[in-house]
């Protein structure tokens, strides 16, 4: 590779709003392919269990709008991994419908391929009877009764449903659930790019300009990468890339320094290389990528857990703040015991020279929750904390109404890794 493949970020999650002068900047350079990551489990399981997008409407269409403009211009194609937030099939129908609206307004029809991740809950508990599942991380092994609650179960993909849309010429491609950095790298893997290049280039741009100083992911980065090393920099001239920082988020969310699992395989990072070739602009070399001999796809699974209630106040007594531990059990065990262990309390304090509370009360009916929710405050209101000296109130509500229903609560059930067979193709690939 002569010339360098291109490949730009414009942001680190769509909606997530970036520079037009960036995004314009970025163009002047003509990558030959625009990426952006949609999705992260970091928003906690509602998004999964209730199928509801992360960001609005208004700010993904926002932010889709000219990078859809700039790829039909320059007929470079655009990806999007793990549409809505969440990526099971509702969030990425929602950002279809967005797509459509946009595709209509340009009087465009580009060929736009969908990729979806949903696991359908018979297929994943064949898996389970062929002991095929097993538990990522500290989680309890898979159950029959876990996989019927999930309201919806979701398979992180890599690399090889990017490839088959590329192939089947996609100019647009909106997908489920995906692996972050497989987004770019698919595309890196398919023009001849080192994987371990590839991959750790798309480890760099899944959060668009967090790699740079002064780090965001409301704007740009762009890689050029070659056989065996690629370059990084900011799409923004304000920011500034330095070996400092790129490496700093070579290690983002990761649990080991060096080594990176993925789907297809391990990225290693041990002997990489960073370096300054300007003021803005850093080198990474000596990336490598060892393929995995099976092919283990991470599941994600949510399930209802009930409704729940919160109620926020304020505490700034000293000797109430140290006697912390004391009112938080007694609250909670007298909340519960009051409601006949029918309802869970959590209390959330946090602070020092003025304490943040947050009383959450989880139950099977929104009234039940709401109830003793209100219960807690109450109690918390006016108990007699060691070295209490006046009998007003304890707390300080900023909010009226101070009881806040919030809906229905959900939580990850499955959280684990499945063994796929081999020539076994779990992803639905539809040409729209």
């Amino acid at each position: 590779m002569k010339e360098p493949l291109i490949i730009f970020s414009p942001q680190g999650m769509l909606g997530y709003g970036y520079p037009l002068s960036s995004f314009e900047r970025a163009l002047s350079f003509n990558p030959h392919m625009i990426g952006v990551d949609a999705g992260s489990t970091d928003a906690g399981p509602y998004r999964l269990g209730s199928g509801k997008p992360t960001v609005s409407k208004e700010a993904v269409k926002k932010d889709l709008t000219p990078m859809v403009r700039s790829c039909l211009a320059r007929k470079i194609p655009i990806i999007v991994g793990s549409a809505g937030g969440a990526g099971a099939r509702p969030h990425v129908d929602w950002v279809l419908d967005i797509l459509w609206e946009i595709l209509k307004e340009e009087r465009a029809k580009p060929q736009v391929i969908v990729v979806y991740s949903d696991v359908a809950k018979g297929w994943l508990k064949k898996k389970l009877f062929q002991n095929k599942v097993k538990p990522l991380g500290p989680v309890n092994q898979l159950k029959e009764e876990e996989i019927e609650r999930a309201n919806h179960i979701v398979a992180v993909m890599g690399i090889q449903p990017y490839l088959k849309a590329l192939e089947m010429g996609a100019e647009i491609i909106i997908t489920g659930r995906s692996n972050d950095p497989a987004i770019f790298a698919s595309y890196a893997v398919m023009m001849g790019t080192g994987w371990g290049q590839a991959f750790h280039a798309g480890k760099i741009l899944e959060c668009g300009a967090i790699a740079a100083v002064p780090g965001t992911a409301s704007d740009g980065m762009l890689a050029f990468l070659f056989k065996d090393h690629f370059f990084v920099e900011p799409a923004n001239p304000k920011r500034i890339c330095t070996p400092l920082s790129v490496a700093a988020h070579s290690l983002y969310e990761k649990e080991h320094p060096y080594l990176i699992p993925g789907p297809e395989g391990i990225l290693n990072i041990q002997e990489a290389q960073f370096y300054s070739v300007s003021d803005r602009r850093v080198k990474v070399e000596g990336s490598s990528f060892e393929k995995a001999k099976e092919l283990w796809i991470k599941l994600e699974g949510a399930k209802e857990v009930g409704y729940r209630c919160i109620s926020i106040a304020f505490v700034k007594d000293p000797l109430m703040i140290q006697a912390k531990q004391e009112w938080v059990e007694a609250t909670v065990e007298a909340t519960e015991s009051y409601f006949e262990r029918k309802v869970k309390l959590l209390i959330h304090a946090r602070g020092k020279g003025e304490m943040t509370v947050i009383i959450e009360a989880v139950a099977p009916e929104e009234e039940l929750a709401k109830a003793a929710c209100s219960w807690a405050r109450s109690y918390l209101m006016h108990y007699h904390y060691r070295g209490r000296k006046a009998t007003s109130g304890n707390l300080a509500i900023p909010f009226s109404p101070s009881d806040i229903t919030v809906g229905l609560a959900y939580e990850f059930n499955i959280h684990h890794l499945v063994k796929i067979d081999e020539n076994e193709d779990i992803f639905e690939i539809a040409t729209c």
